[in-house]
């Protein structure tokens, strides 16, 4: 495992470089998430409420899979931001997110299919409420 994780604001000069993260299609497939286009990737970071429930989401670079960044940055992030509930959403076969995940607290709550470009995908509703 690599060393210590420290979250800091993002800046305007991260967004063209997370902008292209988040276009990587293995990485896609993995999260069963599409890109998205640069006004909807602005439009929101990390946790954010849409429809009544606050989720958090992230998005590990795939040259960093592995490293346990997201193992140490989400709960470095949940010391930050202390509503609750939080709810993430994973696709069942992301078992690497969903570790994450569980080693943070979060439980399964849901689950359910979603679509991912055309293909039904077993997705998971996950919520910390503490």
């Amino acid at each position: 495992m690599d060393g210590h994780i420290e979250l800091r604001e993002v800046i305007d000069e991260d967004l063209p470089i997370f902008f292209e993260h988040q276009r990587d299609p293995e990485s896609n497939a993995m999260a069963a998430f599409p890109a998205r286009d640069r006004e909807a990737f602005d439009a929101h970071w990390a946790s954010w409420e849409q429809e009544g429930e606050r989720p958090v989401g992230y998005w590990i670079d795939r040259a960093h899979w592995g490293r346990g960044i997201a193992s140490r940055a989400l709960p470095a992030f949940l010391r930050i931001v202390t509503a609750r509930p939080l709810v993430a959403h994973v696709a069942k076969h992301n078992v690497a997110s969903r570790r994450v995940l569980e080693k943070s607290g979060f439980v399964v709550v849901e689950e359910s299919k979603a679509d991912f470009e055309g293909t039904e995908i077993d997705d998971l509703t996950m919520r910390l409420d503490q």
